[in-house]
């Protein structure tokens, strides 16, 4: 009975005291830069008196089910229109709190140094989720190489191409194993995070590369109940800490784009 009454007078008194008691929370994040930042942003949380415990996931279907299940309290690693499609499909009732940074997508190759060698029915491998998909028939179209369908909004799909004058044969292949379809496909639109993971840099290697103006800064995402936690703001406030812009301008050199 002492140690309880003790215990309740200790939360009291840190209340009282204006001193804000600790905080545990559970954030997923993709492997590659989605991490590497997140691990700058941890020890700045901790001073605010958040402790943030990261799960690395390797794909873009858990993450969500993840939160929704409230297996984890934010997550870190989609842009909106990804969110947007995933609410529409799966009914979750998730809310974006925060942006954190935009990676340009980019057309990779092992056999041609431009966009205007691939060959008359050509391989060309692009994601097979319905936003980065769309995302990369979209880059390749402002870069010339097919024209869509009028309308066809941030989710094209390969049956929305009007006019594909070389013939090319799209791969819709999970995100993650693009890099690995570099040997077959003639060129590969990857997402940045995973060209990172392959070694790949962006502003080097990549033959074509997405305009950084556009819908697809990333986002850090909670349960539409927490939205207004005092967690959540303080999360926010660590990422956008100018601490992790500068270690984001420094580390990726143009790759990887503040959007706060």
């Amino acid at each position: 009975m002492k140690k309880l009454r003790f215990a309740t007078l200790t939360a009291a008194f840190a209340l009282v005291s204006g001193m804000a008691l600790a905080e545990d929370i559970k954030v997923g994040v993709s492997v590659g830069e989605h991490a590497e930042i997140m691990e700058q942003v941890v020890p700045i949380a901790k001073e605010k008196g958040l402790n943030i415990e990261l799960v690395e996931f390797t794909d873009y279907v858990m993450p969500n089910q993840a939160l929704a299940d409230g297996d984890l309290n934010a997550n870190i690693f989609q842009h909106q229109p990804y969110l947007d499609n995933q609410i529409k499909d799966r009914g979750y009732d998730l809310t974006t709190i925060g942006l954190t940074f935009t990676t340009p997508m980019g057309v990779y190759s092992s056999k041609l140094k431009s966009l205007d060698d691939l060959p008359e029915g050509g391989k060309v491998a692009i994601p097979n989720d319905p936003t980065n998909g769309g995302r990369a028939l979209l880059l390749l179209a402002d870069k010339g190489v097919l024209k869509l369908k009028d309308g066809v909004g941030l989710t094209p799909t390969p049956l929305d191409i009007a006019e594909n004058p070389k013939k090319l044969e799209f791969l819709e292949l999970d995100a993650a194993q693009l890099p690995r379809s570099l040997d077959d496909a003639d060129v590969a639109v990857i997402n940045t995070n995973y060209a990172l993971e392959a070694k790949l840099d962006p502003s080097k290697d990549a033959i074509a590369i997405e305009k950084a103006e556009g819908p697809y800064a990333n986002i850090i995402v909670v349960k539409t109940a927490d939205k207004d936690a005092a967690w959540a703001k303080e999360l926010v406030e660590a990422y956008h800490d100018p601490k992790i812009k500068t270690f984001i301008e420094e580390k990726y050199k143009g790759a990887v784009i503040p959007a706060f």
